[in-house]
């Protein structure tokens, strides 16, 4: 049996569970597109998969950068406790010090640790651990926010609450005049 098949019979069994019929004109290639979708939407546990934090000298083309660096963006992911959505927006900053990086490299980063079943706290903390790890800045931050669907579909529905998490390293942990400064940019 091809693993798909197996996976395509797993999606059958859901539905039947639920009290759907897998047969039914609607739902026939339900359980093909579901394990595409999972394909798609779990990338983050295929290692070969996982992007390559690329970093440059800071300075190697005469210009050494120590100022705040901010980027920003969209991400989505699976709750880890009901297998539902939670989606939101990143903002992520760095001071770099030795090392640089491309800023396409954080939206990867997040874009990777997020195609997993997860939590948002451990979210940020893969993050961060894996950029610190290849850049070693003076600081380094992130903020998540997001929509929690297991919160607002589910147990106390409460609509569009935000949690927000965060991480903030070195000096941005240390120094509130920077925290301040990241935080302004983001609000």
């Amino acid at each position: 049996m091809r693993s798909d098949n197996k996976k395509e019979n797993i999606v059958r069994a859901i539905l039947v569970a639920i009290g759907e019929d897998p047969n039914r004109q609607g739902l026939k290639d339900t359980p093909r597109r579901v394990v595409k979708m999972w394909e798609e939407n779990f990338i983050g546990y295929d290692k070969k998969k996982k992007p390559r934090v690329t970093a440059f000298d800071n300075n190697a083309d005469g210009i050494h950068y120590d100022q705040m660096i901010v980027d920003s963006g969209y991400f989505f992911s699976y709750c880890e406790h009901h297998l539902i959505p939670f989606f939101g927006t990143y903002h992520f900053a760095y001071i770099p010090d030795k090392k640089i990086i491309g800023l396409s490299k954080v939206a990867r980063v997040v874009d990777f640790y997020s195609a997993r079943l997860q939590i948002q706290e451990r979210l940020v903390k893969n993050v961060v651990d894996e950029i610190e790890n290849a850049l070693n800045p003076i600081g380094i931050a992130l903020v998540i926010k997001a929509r929690h669907l297991c919160k607002e579909m589910r147990g106390v529905q409460k609509h569009k609450g935000e949690m927000i998490t965060s991480d903030m390293r070195g000096a941005f942990r240390k120094n509130e005049a920077t925290r301040m400064e990241f935080m302004n940019f983001i609000k």
